[in-house]
């Protein structure tokens, strides 16, 4: 939203020039350089005289400090950073790649050691970076780079503005006016505006859009994995309730949101999402086809449009981890402890079992034939063939051998499994008859 903020009487300057005033705020983080970026376009669009950046911020992500900083550098307009709190960090970098830095009585700047996600200090390449990053940051705009370095260096020694080995630099307003990282320190923007002599500047404030807003708020580091794993773990706990409900829900809309502010924020395109749903889609269609290639096919996407979706991989890498990492154990968790099976492993795989007392019976059992006689049809060892009223039946002894054209007596039926005995005794008169 660009407005109009405020008109000032003719005191200095031209007349209706243009002064865009732009906020930089909270942490640091990719959906920021999206802000500015607009900010920046719409002031060249406008031929504005200046762009004064008013910066209150801890720091916050290196790699969207550095997108930032090759903004300011490239813009034509002159850039002023007015620190109205302090300029920490990333704050600091961004603030030394302005054109002039102004500062409030009260305002601090410096403390910008580059630290990975746990807090601790980064490693050798990425300090070598930073502070590579820190000294240019410096030259350009003609300022000593050693206290840039002292800002992000422990091992820069400056005991006389309270930074000996194994502190940082953080400067004060008047410090930094004193060692020329300051150009002056102005009570207000007011004070800023009259210093500048431009008091008769029209002065536009460009503030966020809602839709920027959620992008800073979603393309945080700490925010990313979180959005990762809600997502993730909503969709596991869905494949173990009926239907679709709050958990699929959930799910959905945490990986949608993870990719609107990705958007938003410029770090990902349409086909970043729409490689997303042809790999949901795989997934889904691996229920139907045999094989497995559907699914890896389908695993490979949705990875892909993650990593595309973001420019720090490392950092993606880990918040996929972590996601993966709770999905497994939510999944272990709802077998062992809650007993619970997949819907979708419900409808492929068979779960009645066949009981006699549910009513199925594999074979029919026959304890009419028990007691009846017949003859080996082929030698019983102990399985084979007899004949009994002229049907051919299979059978098996008792455990002895029994030959062929043998008489035998059925014992037992047991389904399929008809056991019978030889008859040793002769024939009577009447049977040889």
């Amino acid at each position: 939203m660009v407005g109009i903020l405020s008109i000032f009487p003719l005191k200095g300057g031209a007349q209706g020039e243009a002064v865009y005033v732009v906020p930089v705020e909270e942490t640091v983080e990719k959906g920021l350089y999206a802000f500015l970026s607009r900010a920046v376009q719409e002031a060249e669009e406008e031929n504005a005289k200046a762009i004064i950046f008013t910066i209150n911020t801890p720091g916050g992500a290196v790699d969207a400090a550095g997108k930032i900083g090759q903004l300011l550098s490239s813009t034509n307009i002159k850039t002023i950073a007015f620190v109205d709190n302090q300029a920490l960090s990333a704050g600091a970098y961004i603030s030394l790649n302005m054109d002039e830095i102004y500062m409030v009585p009260s305002g601090t700047i410096g403390s910008a050691a580059v630290i990975d996600q746990a807090g601790n200090a980064a490693d050798e390449k990425a300090q070598s970076y930073w502070l590579s990053a820190m000294k240019a940051a410096a030259e350009q705009s003609g300022r000593d780079p050693i206290y840039a370095l002292a800002m992000a260096d422990r091992e820069v020694d400056l005991p006389e503005y309270g930074a000996p080995t194994g502190k940082l630099l953080t400067l004060t307003a008047d410090q930094a006016e004193e060692v020329g990282y300051s150009e002056g320190t102005v009570t207000s923007l007011e004070d800023l505006l009259s210093t500048l002599d431009l008091s008769g500047a029209k002065l536009i404030d460009v503030e966020e859009s809602f839709a920027e807003k959620i992008a800073r708020f979603i393309t945080h580091p700490v925010v990313v994995p979180i959005l990762l794993s809600i997502g993730s773990l909503g969709l596991i706990l869905e494949l173990y309730s009926p239907g679709f409900g709050i958990p699929g829900f959930m799910g959905l809309s945490s990986l949608l949101l993870f990719f609107y502010g990705h958007l938003v924020a410029g770090l990902a395109g349409f086909e970043t999402l729409i490689l997303f749903v042809i790999g949901i889609g795989l997934l889904l269609l691996e229920l139907f086809l045999p094989g497995g290639i559907a699914g890896i096919f389908g695993l490979a996407a949705i990875l892909a449009s993650l990593f595309l979706a973001t420019d720090n991989v490392v950092h993606m890498g880990i918040s996929i981890l972590i996601a993966l990492s709770i999905s497994v154990i939510a999944s272990i968790l709802m077998v062992k402890v809650f007993g619970k099976k997949m819907k979708i492993f419900r409808k492929i795989i068979l779960t009645d079992s066949t009981k006699s007392e549910a009513g199925y019976v594999s074979n029919k059992n026959r304890p009419e034939i028990v007691g009846k006689e017949g003859i080996t049809l082929t030698a019983l060892r102990p399985a084979g063939t007899i004949v009994l009223d002229d049907e051919r039946i299979d059978v098996v002894s008792e455990g002895s051998f029994i030959g062929k054209d043998k008489r035998v007596k059925i014992v037992k039926t047991e389904g399929a499994r008809i056991v019978v005995r030889e008859i040793t005794e002769p024939l009577s008169k009447e049977e040889e008859e």
